[in-house]
C-alpha cells in the first residue's frame, strides 16, 4: 500500500513564485510527494505543463487556484482555494482575468513610481524574466532591485520601504469579492476552500462562505499555530468541512521551506 503525502499549497513562475513547474515537481518527487497541487494566484495557464511533468514524474495532480479575494464586509484580505475543478475552469478564469489585468497595471504603476526615486528599473527585462507569468508581481520588481535573500533585513527593509505604508509604491489593487471566488469555484466543479484563515483572520467570514458552497479550510500552514490548528478543526467539524494543507512554497521568493515539509490532512482529494 502506497503511503500518500500531499502538498496542496505550491506555487510557480506561472504567479509569484520563483521555480519553475519542472522544478517544483521533481523537487517533490525526490521528497516523496505523491499528490501535488499548484495554486498558482489567479490563473490556471501552467495546468497543461503541469500535466504533462505529472505523468513523466508519476505524481497526482490536483488542479488547483489561489483566488485574490475580499472580505468586504470586515474590511481585510481572505483567500480562496481552488481544487479539483473542471478543465475549462470558465467561471475561474472569468472572474481571475480581471484581478491579473488590475495586478500588471498596478505593477507597471508601482515601476513607474520607484523609477522616480532614481532607482533604474528596466520594464522590458523585468516583463521578459517574469514570464512564463504574463503578470509582474512585487517578486520581480524587487529582483530587478536587489539580490539579497527574501528572508535577509536588506531585503525587507527595501521592500518596506518602497511598498508598504508611506512608501511611493504603497497600495493594493480591489480584488474579488471572497463570495463571488466561492461560487466561481463551485460552479465549475471544484472545491472552494479557505487558505492560511489564521494569517489573513478569516474565521469570522467561513460560517457565510458555508452558505455559498464552501467545502474546505486550510489546516496546515507555515503560519498556523497551535490554536490556529484547533480553530480549524473546530469549523471542520461544525460545517462539516474537508481540512487541507502544504507549504505554500514560493521557492526563493519565500519563506526557506521545503516542499513537502508541510503536507495535507488525507481528504477525499487524495485518490
Amino acid at each position: 500500500m502506497t503511503l500518500l503525502k500531499a502538498d496542496l499549497h505550491v506555487h510557480s513562475n506561472y504567479s509569484d513564485g520563483f521555480d519553475s513547474v519542472r522544478d517544483v515537481v521533481k523537487r517533490a518527487k525526490e521528497t516523496g510527494i505523491t499528490h501535488l497541487s499548484f495554486v498558482d494566484h489567479d490563473t490556471v495557464d501552467g495546468f497543461p505543463e503541469i500535466s504533462r511533468l505529472a505523468e513523466r514524474f508519476d505524481i497526482t495532480i490536483i488542479p488547483g487556484i489561489e483566488i485574490s479575494a475580499y472580505d468586504f464586509k470586515r474590511n481585510r484580505k481572505v483567500h480562496i482555494l481552488g481544487y479539483d475543478y473542471q478543465p475549462k475552469a470558465e467561471h475561474i478564469k472569468a472572474i481571475c482575468e480581471p484581478i491579473l489585468q488590475k495586478r500588471h497595471e498596478h505593477s507597471l504603476w508601482q515601476i513607474r513610481q520607484i523609477q522616480s526615486l532614481g532607482y533604474e528599473l528596466d520594464v522590458n527585462r523585468i516583463t521578459e524574466q517574469a514570464l512564463p507569468s504574463k503578470t509582474i508581481y512585487k517578486q520581480h520588481i524587487m529582483k530587478e532591485l536587489t539580490d539579497a535573500p527574501y528572508d535577509s533585513s536588506e531585503y525587507k527593509q527595501l521592500y518596506q520601504k518602497l511598498f508598504k505604508n508611506d512608501g511611493v509604491a504603497s497600495g493594493d489593487i480591489v480584488y474579488a469579492d471572497a463570495f463571488d471566488a466561492v461560487k466561481a469555484i463551485v460552479a465549475d466543479g471544484g472545491l472552494a476552500v479557505v487558505a492560511h484563515p489564521g494569517q489573513l483572520d478569516s474565521y469570522s467570514i467561513i460560517p457565510e462562505l458555508v452558505e455559498v458552497g464552501l467545502g474546505g479550510v486550510e489546516r496546515n500552514h507555515v503560519d498556523h499555530t497551535v490554536v490556529d490548528h484547533q480553530m480549524v478543526e473546530a469549523h471542520a467539524k461544525e460545517y462539516g468541512l474537508v481540512m487541507t494543507g502544504g507549504t505554500d512554497y514560493h521557492g526563493a521568493f519565500g519563506e526557506p521551506i521545503n516542499i513537502g515539509d508541510i503536507t495535507s490532512p488525507i481528504n477525499r482529494l487524495l485518490r
